[in-house]
């Protein structure tokens, strides 16, 4: 089961933000991302804010667009006095499984959302999908909601991989429902997780091979974390398979660069690569460019004007807290000036575009970062830091450097 909310001071019942938060909101890009917190089967590897049927205890997937439309008019309420005049540059359905609810739930959802904040033009609405969790006909209603992007979670080709991730979809159905997803006229991306305790250098480049083969506009690529509380950890913690290589990694990390370019595509973020650099998530950007969000449904984390909180995490408290008329909301913080500029630290020497110098008070380091081969040398000195491919595989080293 996912851990408990992090600390945080209350939040008034009625959600209302500080009047900092409003500081400057004209300027910044505010986005939705919805959680969908329903899942089949719980991935031994997960630990996020997802549940099974048998998890749920007094929620309900039927019951769930109708919470989701009224954390979107209580957000109407808190933001209009922020700043009324923002539409929704992107949209996010993530979870858990999106693609478990009936697409005319998400598409309630969406419309609930355009309706209350509108879209600019061409927003970007993006929804994750399990492959063995939508079908063609599924994919086309998405389409015609007004969705434009699916995200698919491949994760690997190698069926012994999947086994171990604990994930249950044949990875020959990934390549139909990507061109599924083509034919509705829907932009597309997978997600892969490497360095999986069992995988060989050989498995990986077959499922990076496998992925590129599709010819997605968009591929996500993770090294695995072991996170303490899940099934894999225990296994780990038991020796009934062996811990994550390190070392290992950082090799699958090279041969995904390589082989992504010579495929064509542009890394824009430590792991996610555009093909021809068309089709970035700009929905993950507006995140690592401190822009606003809010976040719907249980556990969903929002920011706005460096205010950020977070919402009850189980479905059911969620659903009750709407239900008397109070925010969802549990706790939140005011981020002070020093927390601010190292998170932009932090994700900006995480992005292609890099790190603006003038943030740093300190440039001392800098020196030393190129003479390491950590940051890109005329790119230093025209003003920005960007991470050699040597510097994104050490990119928390390069943030903890400048501060």
């Amino acid at each position: 089961m996912p851990g408990a909310a992090p600390d945080g001071e209350p939040v008034p019942d009625d959600g209302a933000l500080p009047a900092s938060a409003g500081i400057g909101a004209a300027a910044r890009d505010l986005g939705a991302y919805v959680h969908v917190p329903f899942c089949r089967v719980r991935c031994g590897y997960c630990d996020f804010n997802t549940y099974t049927a048998e998890e749920l205890r007094g929620a309900t997937r039927g019951g769930y667009p109708d919470e989701v439309l009224r954390e979107i008019a209580l957000a109407a309420r808190v933001l209009g006095d922020v700043d009324a005049t923002r539409q929704l540059s992107t949209v996010f359905f993530g979870g858990g499984t999106p693609t478990l609810l009936p697409p005319g739930d998400l598409a309630r959802m969406l419309h609930g959302l355009r309706d209350t904040f509108g879209l600019v033009d061409g927003a970007e609405v993006t929804v994750e999908a399990n492959p063995d969790s939508i079908d063609a006909a599924g994919l086309e209603a998405l389409a015609a909601a007004g969705v434009t992007r699916v995200s698919f979670g491949m994760q690997s080709a190698v069926p012994h991989v999947l086994r171990t991730l604990d994930r249950t979809h044949d990875p020959a159905r990934v390549p139909q429902v990507v061109a599924a997803a083509r034919a509705a006229g829907l932009e597309t991306s997978v997600d892969l997780i490497y360095g999986t305790p069992g995988e060989s250098l050989d498995d990986w480049r077959t499922s990076l091979d496998a992925a590129i083969a599709l010819e997605p506009g968009h591929i996500s690529a993770y090294a695995l974390i072991v996170e303490r509380g899940t099934a894999l950890a225990r296994r780990i913690r038991r020796g009934e398979i062996a811990p994550v290589d390190d070392d290992l990694h950082a090799e699958m990390y090279e041969v995904l660069d390589a082989r992504t370019a010579e495929a064509g595509f542009e890394w824009y973020e430590v792991s996610n690569w555009s093909l021809g650099g068309r089709s970035p998530s700009r929905h993950n950007l507006s995140y690592w460019r401190d822009a606003d969000w809010w976040g719907f449904g249980p556990g969903a984390h929002s920011h706005a004007g460096g205010v950020r909180w977070w919402n009850a995490k189980h479905p059911a408290a969620y659903a009750q807290r709407l239900a008397a008329g109070r925010t969802p909301a549990v706790g939140r913080e005011v981020l002070d000036e020093a927390t601010k500029r190292f998170e932009r630290i932090m994700l900006g020497v995480r992005l292609r575009e890099g790190l603006d110098v003038s943030l740093l008070d300190d440039r001392g380091p800098v020196a030393g970062l190129i003479a390491d081969g950590l940051v890109e040398a005329p790119a230093a000195f025209a003003g920005r830091l960007v991470p050699t491919l040597r510097g994104r595989l050490m990119a928390d080293a390069i943030a903890r450097r400048l501060v």
